[in-house]
């Protein structure tokens, strides 16, 4: 198959793991990046075409893009450089895919919906974890209640972040929490709640955390109240709810550069990312006492982000393409994280 997808980002640690998911279905990716040096020794031994290009120059992106029908944008923190990429896209009329959690990206590609939508370019962060099973999740439910006014989403992870997953967390650390009251965005403090959360196979102890669904299941499913929790053991716990005093500190420079220097590269191998699995609780209800639950078991986070991200290019490339803002679920209906492998909701 010709060439048409661009992996920006290619030599991260997803976006290896994106590469190799592309190739098993037959794709031929060409891979982007900053440094032509990485590109052209990933590139070389799988027989694929690099280019090497920074954000920074609007015509630099636009080269970069010149002949692309899609992109799957890799290089975060996405806070920093998904608007230049994204207005890249715009101006070539290229679609754009990223595997952001950030809630600003998500609002900033949706106040980009009209421009989009002129374009005929299909704009949609978020095709990995973060958010294509929760997001499927809170659609589904709103289908179980459609009077619903809240949702609760609550996830665990088994097994440790990338390095560029790690990178965005030390950079959060002095942001506050985010939840979604009465359609708005409302910031509030770290770990502002805390619950339990049933996720059939196991019980765990989860906090608020500012995640992608506070923006995106709002544009699915237009339910006003959302919150979501992490799963957290105790010290993770007291340590987010301390950011609400240290963020003076945390945010220092000199003390984000001592973090970032000490996470390390890479992330799970292939045989952790095996034994690793996920799992996801949400909860619906309406202003009449109305409620709706239910449950998911995915495959470890990076590898479920690898698939969904190449199932949703494929779909791209096959000319299934929404212009405008789009969430997965929205797209492409509230069963499309069915369509990786080992993933199971009831």
């Amino acid at each position: 198959m010709n060439p048409f997808i661009l992996i920006y980002g290619a030599y991260g640690y997803t976006g290896r793991l994106i590469i190799a998911e592309t190739l098993k279905h037959g794709l031929e990716p060409v891979l982007g990046g900053r440094n032509p040096d990485k590109l052209k020794a990933l590139a070389e031994p799988l027989g694929l075409k690099c280019r090497a290009f920074a954000l920074n120059r609007p015509q630099d992106v636009d080269s970069g893009l010149e002949g692309m029908q899609a992109v799957i944008h890799c290089a975060g923190p996405f806070s920093h450089t998904a608007d230049a990429m994204a207005e890249g896209c715009l101006r070539r009329k290229v679609h754009y895919t990223d595997i952001t959690g950030e809630i600003a990206v998500y609002e900033a590609m949706a106040a980009r919906d009209r421009a989009a939508r002129e374009a005929g370019v299909m704009l949609m962060p978020g095709v990995g974890f973060d958010v294509v099973p929760s997001d499927c999740l809170a659609l589904w439910l709103k289908q179980q209640l459609p009077t619903a006014t809240t949702l609760t989403l609550g996830f665990y992870s088994r097994g440790g972040p990338s390095h560029g997953t790690a990178k965005t967390v030390v950079e959060s650390l002095i942001q506050s929490g985010m939840v979604r009251q009465n359609g708005k965005l409302v910031p509030v403090p770290g770990a502002w709640k805390q619950r339990g959360l049933d996720f059939g196979e196991e019980k765990r102890i989860g906090i608020t955390i500012p995640w992608g669904d506070i923006a995106s299941a709002y544009y699915s499913t237009g339910i006003p109240n959302i919150e979501v929790y992490m799963a957290a053991p105790a010290s993770l716990r007291l340590f987010v709810h301390s950011t609400r005093y240290l963020g003076w500190l945390l945010g220092a420079r000199s003390v984000q550069r001592f973090a970032s220097a000490r996470i390390p590269e890479g992330g799970p191998d292939e045989d952790k990312r095996a034994r690793n699995y996920c799992l996801l609780w949400g909860e619906v209800t309406d202003s009449a006492g109305g409620r709706a639950e239910a449950r998911m078991r995915t495959p470890d986070g990076y590898s479920l982000t690898a698939a969904t991200a190449v199932c949703i290019a494929r779909k791209i490339l096959a000319g299934n393409a929404p212009a405008g803002y789009q969430t997965p679920a929205k797209a492409y209906g509230s069963d499309l994280i069915l369509e990786v492998e080992g993933t199971r909701r009831w």
